[in-house]
């Protein structure tokens, strides 16, 4: 029995741009034509836009993009987290510089 290929889904569609639809809509034609292969080829002629190739990815994959760019904030250091804590207490935007300086 042939193995079913994933279908590819947005998760959340809330704030997408009409950019982005075109991109989503790139990679899930290529993905369909040709797999996964396809898929990051497409991705990679959306040029040097990489907010646009992270918002891509990111709806249909959202939790795997939100861990990503986690692990990379952790690498920043305490000055991340010291800001984390800070927004979290207070609720307000935008917070205080000083919370950054430690």
């Amino acid at each position: 029995m042939a193995k079913k290929k994933t279908v590819l889904e947005v998760v959340n569609s809330s704030g997408l741009t009409h950019a982005d639809w075109i991109g989503i809509n790139k990679v899930r034609r290529a993905y369909e034509r040709g797999g996964w292969d396809a898929f990051w080829s497409e991705l990679e002629t959306l040029g040097d836009d990489f907010i646009l190739k992270i918002t891509v990815v990111g709806a249909f994959f959202p939790d795997a993009i939100r861990e990503a760019i986690e692990d990379e904030l952790a690498g920043v250091g305490s000055r991340w987290r010291t800001y984390g804590n800070f927004s979290k207490r207070t609720k307000s935007w935008p917070p205080s510089t000083r919370a950054l300086e430690h």
